[in-house]
């Protein structure tokens, strides 16, 4: 089989599960009226595991850029569910943190999201889902010197 078929069967297969997640978890929070969207939890899941995060620092690892960022925390804040706090080494400088109501909504969601995850993996061998990973890495490694996200 070619390799340039390989590639394109890869490509479409990769857009096609990203794109079905994603309807997936718009369904999903939409079916369980969720007060907030796929995107914002993945906010707050980030500071539920990793602490208080720069704006900045959310940006990188979501892969969005700094209006979608600003954005996002903007709705998330004005909910109740993340604020803003001074970091007293750099003025003009905030780092996100979850509140208590962002916690809990988060501790809500996360078990259908699990069981969502789930699904998605039901039938794929522990060794076939590191196989991909690695494989899904070494892809990212590849793409990330050739993308420039406004941070």
């Amino acid at each position: 089989m070619p390799q340039s078929f390989l590639n394109k069967r890869l490509l479409y297969a990769l857009a096609t599960a990203g794109l079905l997640s994603r309807v997936a978890q718009i369904q999903l929070f939409a079916h369980n009226k969720f007060p907030i969207t796929p995107e914002q939890y993945i906010i707050l899941s980030m500071l539920v595991e990793n602490g208080e995060l720069y704006q900045r620092q959310i940006a990188e690892i979501a892969y969005k850029d700094r209006p979608n960022i600003t954005r996002l925390i903007n709705i998330l804040e004005k909910k109740g569910l993340v604020k803003r706090v001074e970091d007293v080494q750099k003025r003009k400088v905030f780092k996100i943190v979850i509140t208590k109501k962002g916690v809990e909504i988060h501790q809500k969601i996360r078990p259908y999201m699990l069981e969502l995850h789930n699904s998605a993996v039901n039938g794929i061998t522990k060794e076939e889902l590191e196989s991909c990973i690695d494989t899904l890495t070494k892809m990212l490694d590849n793409l990330e010197p050739k993308t420039k996200l406004q941070t």
